[in-house]
């Protein structure tokens, strides 16, 4: 069981709980700490939680049949995701990574099919969640078939923003360049070059150790 002040610091849907549902999301999860390039789960594994990052920055990924990495998504603090395999109950269709040293809070399967059952506001937060989510992979077969590097770098960048995903106003995000290009599908390299087209067109701004949004729906649509 977590503090209540800190389950509202770590989850913006919890605003939307009544207090008996509050009480019983926090009594429902835990917080457990993974280390740089840890897997949290692979492909196939039972994380049958609900799970928020609270610090850190996580992958989600898969490798196809010839051996292709995949990048499906990528999560910072303030991200909640694994909804639908929770519903479903089903093993995980891929592996997280934490990409640096992490904090995850997991909400066990029970609390959350009682908050599914019984709170109005958890059940709207999810069919935001649910919809978003679907526009997100929908966009990542686009981003694979037609973009470039630095739109694909862009899209992605521009997800980490999302102000459904994420509630957190700021447009800087503490992230390196290898992460980026993990995030993105990309290499080191190509990620450095991607960042200074995009700063040249006046989308973002590269700072040591992390990068400033300056035109969100301009990253979003880039290369579109």
């Amino acid at each position: 069981m977590i503090a209540a002040d800190h389950l509202r610091q770590i989850a913006f849907w919890s605003a939307d709980l009544t207090e008996r549902e509050f009480e019983q999301a926090r009594r429902g999860i835990v917080e457990k700490a993974y280390g740089k390039g840890a897997y949290i789960c692979h492909r196939g594994d039972r994380l049958d939680s609900w799970s928020g990052v609270t610090a850190g920055l996580v992958k989600l990924g898969t490798v196809s049949r010839n051996g292709k990495a995949v990048t499906l998504a990528g999560l910072r603090a303030g991200g909640w995701f694994g909804e639908g395999t929770v519903l479903k109950n089903e093993p995980r269709q891929y592996d997280l990574v934490a990409l640096r040293d992490t904090r995850m809070a997991l909400m066990d399967r029970t609390t959350f099919l009682w908050l599914f059952e019984n709170s109005v506001g958890f059940n709207r937060f999810l069919v935001r969640q649910f919809n978003e989510r679907l526009g997100q992979f929908i966009a990542l077969v686009e981003y694979d078939r037609m973009l470039d590097a630095p739109a694909r770098l862009a899209r992605s960048l521009a997800w980490l923003f999302n102000p459904v995903l994420y509630h957190d106003l700021e447009k800087h995000l503490d992230i390196s360049q290898e992460e980026i290009g993990l995030l993105s599908g990309i290499s080191r390299q190509m990620a450095n070059k991607s960042l200074q087209i995009l700063e040249g067109k006046g989308l973002l701004r590269v700072e040591r150790g992390g990068i400033t949004v300056l035109d969100l729906n301009g990253l979003a649509q880039y290369g579109g």
